[in-house]
């Protein structure tokens, strides 16, 4: 089926175009999700060194395992969401989602020990696997041309939750360590309700799919990204940039402090100055650049501005010229959009959730990889045994990774033919 055919799918019920209601929420939805992630990283790891009786290194091995079980259970929850959103429609899974994260929120701010806390992340991990049902949504009610574009400013919520979540949550946790949990609690839960009060379904009964455990499962939703060459490309491309992205909180602290001897407030500054570029991408450059160069070039010209940036980062001789690859860096933002939006053509109308779903786990394979791997790349080349001092070797792979994305893009063209429904 050509890609006009895709893209001429029958509408949503009511939904001529995006509704801006829904698209909304789902953009408020994923900010909350952020901006709660984001205001508990500056608390946990010291809640958890609280209970291992103040012993930073124990605590940093345990914030480590706390940090791979949250990948994990986004690993394996995130396909079984995205085929009960198939089944069941996405609104169930998302209202559900919110108010289960909520509750566990408040689980985290109760736990009297370790377990407890270990159990709430647990559990976060498999909650905080909706946003994949999330972008689903919007591949329902968005028209096939427009989806990147919307996916653009819908990510814009990720850079903002980032900018903002630290900083309430460094705050809040100066008044007590688990304060941050209670609001972010409050937060998700006042979502929920906002959801139920507003939110539509989007999947109509005659466009669901029936709930299969063989596609439901990471080894199933590998099989859908495999189903088609172009698609499999794609993931390829993702799969290489979401790797390649696990460099910068892994080794950005401490490569900048090693190599620049950067205090935590000017770290601080710096990915503020992140998130405020990214932000501007995500929510001004996405549409505009899409327009004008389409979603292939797109593709190759952000993954190629995230390359470059890498170029920079790994070999910027002082902290001011370090800081010119953040802005280059950024326009990255215009590749993950455009890559949404052409694998979501590539998919049948009741295969969205699946698809975010084996999305949202390829996320997860990156996320645990990447933090050993670039962690003990850094170390070892700024060890004695190292044939010779690079500490910016960790970025320099994100790089190589990062121009694959751009070699495979570039080679793979636009999408044209959709996989067979079923």
């Amino acid at each position: 089926m050509t890609e006009e055919a895709t893209a001429q799918q029958p509408p949503v019920p009511g939904m001529t175009g995006p509704r801006r209601a829904a698209v909304g929420f789902i953009f408020i939805t994923i900010l909350l999700d952020m901006l709660s992630i984001g205001m508990i990283l500056p608390i946990l790891p010291k809640l958890i060194e609280s209970f291992s009786n103040d012993n930073t290194a124990d605590a940093a091995r345990i914030y480590g395992l706390f940090g791979t079980a949250w990948a994990l259970m986004q690993f394996v929850a995130s396909p079984v969401l995205g085929g009960l959103s198939d089944r069941f429609g996405r609104r169930p899974v998302i209202l559900l989602s919110n108010l289960g994260l909520g509750l566990d929120y408040i689980l985290m701010a109760l736990a009297p020990s370790l377990g407890w806390l270990f159990l709430g992340r647990v559990i976060s991990g498999i909650t905080s696997a909706s946003i994949s049902t999330a972008f689903a949504y919007i591949a329902d009610v968005t028209p096939a041309e427009k989806r990147a574009a919307v996916f653009g400013k819908v990510g814009a919520a990720f850079g903002l939750g980032f900018i903002i979540g630290p900083a309430i949550g460094g705050l809040l946790g100066g008044v007590d360590p688990r304060l941050p949990f209670w609001v972010a609690a409050g937060l998700s839960l006042c979502n929920a309700l906002y959801g139920l009060l507003v939110l539509p379904e989007s999947l109509p009964p005659e466009r669901r799919s029936p709930f299969r455990w063989k596609s439901a499962n990471p080894v199933g939703a590998v099989r859908l990204l495999a189903s088609n060459s172009r698609l499999a490309a794609m993931a390829v491309v993702e799969f290489c940039a979401e790797v390649a992205h696990v460099a910068l909180p892994a080794t950005f602290v401490l490569y900048t402090s090693y190599r620049y001897g950067w205090s935590e407030t000017k770290i601080g500054l710096a990915l503020a100055f992140v998130g405020v570029c990214t932000a501007i991408v995500q929510g001004g450059l996405v549409g505009p650049a899409l327009k004008r160069l389409g979603e292939r070039n797109a593709q190759i010209i952000g993954y190629g501005g995230g390359a470059l940036g890498f170029l920079i980062y790994a070999l910027a001789p002082t902290g001011a010229l370090f800081w010119i690859g953040i802005p280059v860096m950024t326009l990255w933002g215009i590749a993950g959009p455009a890559t949404s939006g052409m694998m979501t053509r590539l998919v049948a109308a009741d295969q969205q959730g699946q698809l975010q779903g084996a999305m949202t786990s390829v996320k997860s394979i990156a996320e645990l990889i990447g933090p050993f791997l670039f962690t003990l790349i850094f170390a070892y080349f700024i060890g004695a045994n190292a044939p010779f001092a690079l500490p910016g070797a960790p970025f320099l792979l994100a790089g190589v990774l990062l121009s694959v994305s751009v070699l495979v893009a570039a080679t793979a063209g636009d999408a044209r033919q959709r996989v067979p429904a079923g």
